[in-house]
C-alpha cells in the first residue's frame, strides 16, 4: 500500500504565510512526479505546481513567485512554500504523486492525499 499524507493546512490572513507538506509512505520504488492541486467551491480541482525528481518544477501562473514547491526526494516529502496568500487561494489543496511500485517497475501510478483545507480571510 501507498499512502499520501497532507498537513500545515489552516486559517490565515491575507499577506501571510503557510507551508504544507506531503509525505509518502509504503512499498515505494521511485516518485517521478509529485504536484499539488487544490479545489475551491463550486470549482474544479486545478494544478497549482509540480516538481519531477529531477527538481524541474511548473507553476499556475497565478502563483508563480509566491508559491515554491521544495521537494526531499531521499525522504519522499515535498512542500508548498505559500507566500503572500490571497483569499483566493482558499480551497482544499491536495498532494499528488507518481509513483513506481516494486512490483510493476515499468510504469507508475497515481495516488492522491486526503487533502488539507488552506483559508485566507481578507
Amino acid at each position: 500500500q501507498v499512502q499520501l499524507v497532507e498537513a500545515g493546512g489552516g486559517l490565515v490572513q491575507a499577506g501571510g504565510s503557510l507551508r504544507l507538506s506531503c509525505a509518502a509512505s509504503g512499498s515505494i520504488f521511485s516518485i517521478t512526479v509529485m504536484g499539488w492541486y487544490r479545489q475551491a467551491p463550486g470549482n474544479q480541482r486545478e494544478l497549482v505546481a509540480t516538481i519531477t525528481s529531477g527538481g524541474i518544477t511548473n507553476y499556475e501562473d497565478s502563483v508563480k513567485g509566491r508559491f515554491t514547491i521544495p521537494r526531499n526526494n531521499a525522504k519522499n516529502t515535498m512542500y508548498l512554500q505559500m507566500k503572500s496568500l490571497k483569499p483566493e487561494d482558499t480551497a482544499v489543496y491536495y498532494c499528488h504523486a507518481i509513483i513506481r511500485r516494486h512490483w510493476d517497475q515499468s510504469r507508475g501510478y497515481d495516488y492522491w492525499g486526503q487533502g488539507t483545507q488552506v483559508t485566507v480571510s481578507s
